[in-house]
């Protein structure tokens, strides 16, 4: 399958520049504390969004995480709202195989996953704020799926582009798509001229004042 061609674009750039054309533009869209929890491979995919909330008197009648996946598209990255909490996993192993098998391209998550070791067995990036061998189950349910989420603070959008790498993970949102790609792409090219001439024997004062390391922000703005 194909992937769109904006797609392709983000994955040719790293989250620092995709987070520096959204400051460019005043938007928010980077995150931080949630980490590669295996030397995962950068990923870039829409967003396929889960919200958790605890359980109550009304008992889950699915497993979290399976409606999402079941839903999502070859490419998708699950991306789950359990609001930074880290004392149970809302990811697992079977949860990644059954990712895998759709051929989703990752999962991110505000909060703590489990089976890291299967997951990196099967080579599925998990992003979290960390691993932990206790359950979800009689703890937390699932109250949704591809419906607005937060996401360690920032709103997050059912088809809203992802990209996570090893600085982080990093939304954009989709209706300022071309805006905040064009910035970033901007950003990056501009960085690597950067280290380009540093590279050849140029001081790093000399190239960071000639191409305006400083005021690339500002200049993205006009873009």
């Amino acid at each position: 399958m194909q992937r769109e061609a904006i797609i392709e674009r983000l994955a040719k750039l790293d989250t620092c520049s995709v987070s520096d054309g959204l400051d460019s533009m005043k938007l928010a869209g980077a995150t931080w504390g949630v980490r590669p929890q295996w030397q995962c491979p950068r990923i870039v995919g829409r967003a396929v969004t889960v919200k958790i909330k605890p359980v109550g008197l009304q008992q889950p009648t699915q497993h979290l995480g399976t409606p999402a996946i079941e839903a999502a598209q070859p490419g998708d990255i699950i991306v789950i709202d359990n609001g930074g909490q880290r004392q149970f996993s809302t990811w697992g192993g079977l949860l990644s195989l059954s990712a895998k098998l759709k051929g989703l391209s990752g999962a991110v998550i505000d909060g703590a996953c489990r089976d890291i070791d299967e997951s990196r067995d099967l080579e599925f990036p998990v992003y979290a704020r960390g691993v932990v061998p206790m359950t979800a189950r009689g703890r937390v349910m699932q109250e949704s799926f591809n419906q607005e989420i937060q996401f360690a603070g920032v709103q997050v959008h059912p088809g809203d582009l992802v990209i996570a790498d090893g600085s982080g993970v990093v939304f954009i949102p989709r209706e300022k798509e071309e805006e905040v790609l064009d910035a970033a792409e901007m950003v990056f090219h501009k960085e690597a001229q950067m280290a380009e001439g540093i590279r050849k024997g140029s001081s790093s004062l000399e190239m960071l004042e000639k191409l305006g390391y400083e005021r690339m922000l500002h200049a993205s703005k006009g873009k």
